[in-house]
């Protein structure tokens, strides 16, 4: 047992103990990120405070009369808390590049850690080839004595216990390791999604600067002229309501409601984040649904009561109220059928910016009065995919998206003059136009 005893095994046993033994380097740098990652923590918390009170005082405003001083306010909001979330976003982002440096600088940790014990178990292996050339029966057969043998017998075991030992202490690294390098991969894609959101929240600000810049030249910051713009667009609405009922009356389009989804059957999603409907959850007290809605489908009391912008034919759609530069999302899969803006017909206070989408199941879905429009005639849309931003384009006195949906077999996108030579303000913007059993509403679907 002189070759194969104690010092041998005992070299063996202090390389399995490399593996218990942190490295301060290491560890005082990870601490250090640590401390950096919970003052980000701290600096959220106080932000995020303050994008609560924003939205108080932005819930206030909505509950004031429409005008002029209200609408910019509004607005000037919106862009505040839109920074201060773009600040949330940006200490997320950093912790994240901590969080990743911090496994990195663990990985590399135990990369060394694993090389240093794999070095440690290969020399005691060569240690026993080199040195003990005698099989263990061998060296039992010519033992001068029972204890001799008994010591060489001892030797051997302990030799393999320790050996397995050290062997399955590495596979834990490994296993360690295989996990730590997972983490860093999931933590880069949500480093991904919140550059992403970054992205959106910049895009969102700049949406709502251009409607305030908007709103400001056509009324030269007079409340008066405010007022004035806003009878002029139930004007124009009433006559664009009162041209497109006459043509989606004389539609020759059939809907066969056998061809439809079925009524609850929840085959649609919200057009919003996950984040957007929960907050509309927390704001119940403001919109009295959960659902941040501010108008619904049908002969709601909005519609029967104003006529001259519903011609009492009832709302054909759902209005849901949110910032400017909010992201839409798509309701289902599908392509998107077309996208207009009738804005860019003068004096047409329609839909505004909008996209219609075809979904295959008999459903089209439309999102209107948008800021900005991120999809194309053509494209291929899934089910939470951006189609544009929430804004208030066209017949809109403050941001909402209006969400339609209809019965793909009595809609058709063409212009009012295409059919029957309308010649009001609308007659050459293009838009969707549907027979009135092609109207539906989308409570049913979603």
């Amino acid at each position: 047992m002189t070759r194969l005893g104690f010092p041998l095994l005992l070299f063996l046993l202090s390389a399995g103990l490399v593996l218990g033994i942190p490295h301060a380097a290491v560890a005082d740098a990870a601490a250090d990120i640590q401390a950096q990652i919970d003052a980000n923590k701290q600096q959220r918390e106080a932000l995020e405070a303050e994008i609560a009170i924003f939205q108080k005082q932005l819930d206030a405003l909505g509950a004031q009369k429409n005008t002029l001083q209200s609408t910019i306010s509004s607005l000037t909001l919106s862009q505040k808390q839109l920074a201060a979330q773009i600040k949330v976003t940006q200490s997320k982002i950093a912790s994240a590049n901590l969080t990743i440096k911090e496994l990195s600088l663990s990985i590399g940790d135990k990369e060394t850690t694993i090389a240093a014990n794999q070095d440690a178990i290969a020399k005691a292996l060569r240690g026993v080839a080199e040195g003990e050339q005698r099989p263990l029966i061998t060296q039992l057969i010519s033992s001068n004595s029972f204890s001799e043998a008994w010591q060489a017998t001892d030797g051997a075991i302990q030799f393999n216990r320790a050996l397995t030992r050290n062997i399955g202490t590495l596979r834990a690294v490994r296993t360690a390791l295989a996990t730590n390098r997972d983490q860093v991969a999931a933590t880069k894609k949500s480093l991904i999604a919140l550059q992403s959101d970054l992205s959106q929240q910049k895009r969102s600000v700049d949406a709502s600067k251009t409607a305030q810049t908007q709103l400001l030249a056509q009324t030269k910051n007079q409340e008066a002229n405010y007022q004035k713009l806003i009878a002029q667009k139930q004007a124009a609405e009433k006559s664009f309501e009162q041209d497109l009922m006459n043509l989606q009356g004389q539609l020759n389009l059939i809907v066969h409601p056998n061809l439809l989804p079925r009524v609850g059957t929840g085959v649609l999603s919200w057009p919003f984040s996950t984040s957007f409907m929960f907050n509309c959850m927390q704001r119940k007290s403001v919109f009295k649904n959960l659902f941040c809605i501010t108008q619904y489908f049908g002969n709601t009391a909005f519609s029967t009561s104003n006529p001259q912008i519903y011609n009492g034919g009832g709302h054909p759609g759902m209005d849901i109220g949110g910032p400017v530069g909010t992201a839409i999302k798509a309701a289902l899969p599908g392509i998107v059928l077309a996208t207009g803006n009738t804005d860019l017909v003068r004096g047409c206070y329609s839909y505004g910016k909008w996209v219609m989408l075809i979904h295959g199941n008999g459903l089209n879905t439309l999102y209107a009065h948008l800021s900005e429009i991120d999809v194309t005639k053509g494209q291929s849309i899934d089910t939470g995919q951006t189609v544009g931003l929430l804004g208030m384009t066209g017949y809109a006195t403050g941001p909402h998206l209006h969400f339609g949906v209809y019965a793909t077999e009595g809609t058709q996108i063409m212009t009012l003059k295409q059919f029957r030579g309308s010649n009001t303000n609308c007659a050459n913007a293009t838009m969707p136009v549907a027979t009135f059993t092609a109207y539906l509403n989308p409570l049913s679907y979603l």
